[in-house]
C-alpha cells in the first residue's frame, strides 16, 4: 500500500529517507500502534501538541512508553505552566486528525522538542499523517529535518 500524505510529500521533497508501515487503525495511541506494527513501544513516537501559558504551542515527540512531564516542558520553554492541547485545537494547528498527527508538513511552524532517549535508536516509527500509517526512520533525521531540540523528560 502506497499512501501519500502531506507528511510523506514533505519528506520526499527534502529527500529524507523513510519507509511506510501500514496497520489496521482501531484505536488511537502509541500502545495500539506499537502492538499493531510489532514495533517496540519505546521506539514508537507520540506527537504531542502542547499549549504554553503564553499562548504559544510546541510539538513534543515522546517515546510511547513515557508520559510527558508538563512541568519539565514548561521550564524548558520558560513558562510556568503547560498543558496538553485539546483535540480540536491540535487538529486545527496540525491539519491532521488526532491519532494521525505527524510532525511533518504541519500547517503552523512550531518549535519541536524530542525526548533525548529517542536519539539512542537507529530506527523509530512516527505517525505519517494518516491514522494507520507510520513512518519508519532515523530519529536524527526527524530532529534535523524539524530543527528540533533534545530534552530530558525525567
Amino acid at each position: 500500500m502506497k499512501k501519500t500524505t502531506r507528511a510523506t510529500r514533505f519528506l520526499e521533497k527534502k529527500k529524507i529517507p523513510f519507509s511506510l508501515m501500514a496497520y489496521d487503525h482501531k484505536e488511537k495511541g502509541a500502545v495500539f500502534a506499537a502492538e499493531a506494527t510489532g514495533f517496540p513501544l519505546e521506539k514508537t513516537i507520540k506527537t504531542l501538541v502542547v499549549h504554553l501559558e503564553n499562548g504559544q504551542h510546541v510539538l513534543v515527540l515522546m517515546p510511547g512508553d513515557q508520559e510527558l512531564s508538563l512541568k519539565k516542558i514548561a521550564g524548558i520553554c520558560n513558562v510556568k505552566r503547560a498543558q496538553m492541547t485539546d483535540s480540536k485545537t491540535a487538529e486545527r494547528i496540525s491539519g491532521y486528525l488526532v491519532g494521525g498527527i505527524s510532525p511533518f508538513g504541519f500547517r503552523k511552524n512550531l518549535q519541536v522538542y524530542m525526548e533525548t532517549g529517542l536519539s539512542d535508536y537507529d530506527s523509530v516509527v512516527i505517525n505519517a499523517g494518516h491514522r494507520g500509517l507510520m513512518l519508519q526512520m532515523n530519529p536524527a533525521d526527524i530532529l534535523n529535518t524539524l530543527k528540533g531540540r533534545l530534552f530530558q523528560n525525567s
